[in-house]
């Protein structure tokens, strides 16, 4: 497995190594050890889920205030465009945005540090993205940008399918800013 360090500051990608054979493959998708080499703690994680979309849906972009939240994110089946955007005051990187492909070839993970905003689009016909998260849910620390926000311009590459109440009627960046004082 090789370890990424993307641009946004603090983001990894954890990228295993599939063995093929007659009888299809096998992958490792998680490594302790290596998870701590690259400064995580592996047993911070306290809670697995898993969200299922079809073709075309967005799901974001959402964060947490107070301590944050972090998450490691892949796709179990099919394939999803993850895009996060830092929302860390006072990081080199706030309010820049990065897309990655997350599929059930790679197998790759994406860590999202605490602070950044998280969505994704359902690519193929069905997506399953499993999320392992560091804090358990408090409603009363959501935090929520539209995934259209003409200030993010963020890369949707399919047209916009099914998108959540929440999602459609979340704030903008110039609102978030503010409310982090930035």
């Amino acid at each position: 497995m090789r370890v990424e360090r993307l641009e946004l500051e603090g983001v990894l990608l954890f990228v295993p190594t599939p063995h093929h054979d007659d009888r299809g493959l096998f992958t490792r998708t998680f490594d302790t050890a290596l998870a701590a080499e690259h400064g995580l703690d592996p047993h911070a994680f306290v809670q697995d889920s898993q969200s299922r979309s079809r073709r075309g849906t967005i799901r974001g972009m959402h964060g947490r205030s107070g301590r944050g939240e972090a998450k490691l994110v892949r796709a179990a089946h099919g394939a999803v465009l993850d895009v996060l955007v830092d929302a860390r005051p006072g990081s080199p990187t706030f309010g820049a945005h990065r897309a990655v492909r997350l599929d059930d070839v790679t197998f790759a993970h994406l860590y999202v540090p605490p602070g950044f905003l998280h969505g994704y689009q359902a690519l193929t016909e069905h997506a399953d993205v499993c999320y392992r998260i560091d804090r358990e849910h408090d409603p009363a620390e959501d935090l929520a940008v539209r995934y259209d926000d003409p200030d993010l311009a963020l890369p949707w590459p399919l047209p916009v399918g099914a998108v959540s109440e929440r999602d459609r009627s979340a704030g903008s960046w110039k609102d978030l800013r503010a409310r982090l004082g930035v």
